[in-house]
């Protein structure tokens, strides 16, 4: 009987490690090294924990040098609208981001803009990534507290004229 708890006790502390095996955004990227990539994807890996988009960065001298942006989940990203059609090899997006904290090329991806204008959020929620308003979940709650200093403006401009 001891055996069975010794052995359940060693499983459940190796499942609990399996919980912080994955990294947040602080571990690896800097918050204060925003960047902004254009160029064309030369590979997408549809992988957990992380899709990671290679890009083919077009510098300002017509050089071109290959980055690895990590993006969300790839169930989180096809929620999003980043499909596998949508975001293929041959793709020109411009993604901005946030550089790796050992200066490689390799960056968190924010949000992804096609061709055409459109941007989705690509980043990975509640990773302890800046709140710069690229989740659409950080919009939403900056949408309702405009809404909310509207309403309150305007009742407080009823109560001036009464």
């Amino acid at each position: 009987m001891k055996l069975l708890y010794l052995v359940l006790g060693i499983a459940v502390l190796v499942a609990g490690a399996a919980i912080y095996a994955h990294h947040a955004f602080g571990a690896e990227f800097d918050p204060n090294r925003p960047l902004l990539l254009k160029g064309k994807v030369s590979k997408v890996e549809w992988v957990n924990p992380h899709a990671w988009i290679h890009l083919d960065h077009e510098k300002e001298d017509g050089s071109t040098v290959s980055w690895m942006v990590e993006g969300g989940t790839p169930n989180t990203l096809l929620r999003r609208g980043v499909t596998r059609d949508s975001l293929k090899p041959g793709t020109y997006i411009i993604v901005d981001g946030y550089q790796s904290k050992d200066l490689s090329n390799r960056a968190n991806g924010r949000n992804i803009t096609y061709a055409d204008g459109t941007t989705l959020f690509m980043g990975s929620s509640g990773t302890g990534a800046p709140r710069d308003g690229a989740d659409p979940t950080e919009r939403a709650r900056a949408d309702d507290v405009a809404k909310i200093q509207a309403i309150q403006e305007s009742d407080e401009e009823t109560e001036a004229e009464e």
